[in-house]
């Protein structure tokens, strides 16, 4: 594979077709975690982790087991990779909770809601779909959990200078936090047509 193939994985995973802004997925820790950007920067790294981590294991067992023509289990993929993302976001939770206790505490609700983050489900299914390379299937889900990441903190920023403003009540609260994200995935609509 081309080094110019690789870079437009890169771009279209992190920028191009975004999770959060283009795909909309993993909308539910993208709107609960972006009040603050330290906040936002923890949860993006543990998604990155398990989306990673995750893609690689199910990467394995689809293209070793599921989709060998012996076994012939294509048809439990969606239940197999949900136990794996489970389980891999119950050992962080685990390894946080022992080890990072604040940041345990501070992302709160969030940190389980990993698991049904439908990002890292979805991340799951491209990578094998799409990518007969194993570690392009990687590259791919690392930055795809980056662009994730880059859309938590930009909205973080946002949401910080939304406290400054004063709009009209009715605009107060969810309705300009909804209304701020639809901009900027409408912002991130500029780079559908840009390519390598």
């Amino acid at each position: 594979m081309s080094l110019q193939m690789i870079l437009m994985i890169m771009l279209t995973a992190a920028v191009t077709e975004n999770f959060v802004f283009a795909r909309f997925l993993g909308i539910c820790p993208f709107i609960g975690v972006s009040q603050r950007p330290k906040i936002a920067a923890s949860m993006g790294a543990a998604v990155m982790f398990v989306m990673t981590i995750a893609c690689f294991v199910t990467w394995l067992i689809y293209h070793f087991i599921l989709s060998n023509p012996y076994f012939d289990l294509v048809y439990l993929r969606t239940i197999v990779f949900i136990l794996i993302i489970a389980s891999l976001v119950q050992l962080l939770e685990m390894y946080l909770k022992k080890m990072v206790p604040a940041l345990h505490a501070t992302l709160g609700i969030y940190l389980p809601l990993i698991a049904t983050n439908c990002a890292i489900l979805g991340a799951a299914f491209l990578a094998v779909e799409n990518y007969d390379n194993l570690f392009v299937a990687i590259i791919f889900s690392v930055f795809s959990a980056a662009g994730f990441t880059m859309a938590l903190l930009i909205f973080a920023g946002v949401r910080e200078r939304l406290v400054f403003a004063d709009p009209p009540p009715f605009f107060k609260g969810l309705p300009l936090t909804l209304i701020s994200a639809g901009l900027l995935a409408m912002a991130f609509m500029g780079f559908q047509g840009v390519s390598l």
